[in-house]
Order: C-alpha cells, then sequence, then structure tokens
C-alpha cells in the first residue's frame, strides 16, 4: 500500500517560499562569489636549535655538525619553496640529532658510571692496603 494513498491529505507538497534572495535587498537574486584561500601545511621543522646544542655540546663523532649542516640546507630549502627538499633535509637532521643525543647522553651515563665505580674500587684499596 502507497502511503500517498492512505493519507491523500498529506500528499500534497508544500509550496517552496524562499526567495532565491534575501528579503529586503533590491535587485533580486546575484550571481555568489567564491574565494579559495589555500592554505599551505605547516612548514616543516628544520630542527635548527637543536642542531647548534648537539653541536656545540655533544659534536660526538662529529655527527652535531652533520645534523647543523642539514638543518641550515632545510632552512635554505623552506626559504627558496622547495618543500620536497626541505622535508628530506630536515628528516635527515632529526635523525642525526636523535643518534648524537642517544650517544652522548649514554657517554655521559657511561663516563658517570666509571667515575663511580673508580672511586669505590679506591676507597676499598685504601681501606685494604692502609688499615
Amino acid at each position: 500500500m502507497n502511503p500517498t494513498e492512505a493519507y491523500p491529505a498529506e500528499a500534497v507538497a508544500l509550496q517552496d517560499r524562499s526567495y532565491g534572495w534575501f528579503p529586503g535587498q533590491p535587485g533580486g537574486p546575484r550571481v555568489v562569489q567564491h574565494t579559495t584561500v589555500n592554505i599551505p601545511l605547516e612548514p616543516q621543522n628544520d630542527h635548527l636549535i637543536w642542531s647548534l646544542c648537539n653541536f656545540v655540546y655533544g659534536n660526538i663523532f662529529c655527527l652535531g655538525l652533520a645534523a647543523l649542516i642539514s638543518s641550515v640546507k632545510a632552512r635554505d630549502r623552506k626559504v627558496f619553496g622547495d618543500l620536497a627538499g626541505a622535508r628530506h633535509h630536515a628528516s635527515s637532521a632529526r635523525i642525526l640529532n636523535i643518534v648524537a643525543t642517544v650517544l652522548t647522553t649514554l657517554s655521559v651515563f657511561i663516563t658517570i658510571i666509571v667515575l663511580i665505580v673508580g672511586n669505590v674500587q679506591a676507597s676499598h684499596y685504601s681501606r685494604y692496603y692502609y688499615n
């Protein structure tokens, strides 16, 4: 059974009373212009500050220098508008910075542990032979 047959009074379509333009505005309907704004993606971070810190404080195996060079190249590529090249150099700088930071941190911890163990051994040695 068709719903319009059961209720014939409701089968009548409502009339569209929209005007096509804003009421009270002279001239009737107008052409609407659309403006498209292209927002570029967030620019790639070049990790320059991190590279400078690794270069100054943790230049182990010259990884800080390599990271600094990659960061400067990434910044230059970004200025010239080559976002793919900037992204490539920035990812290289990021990897080099991570490796340099991990190696520097490990070397600091190993140095601290060796110094502590050396002091403990020296204190045991002095107690054993001088008491």
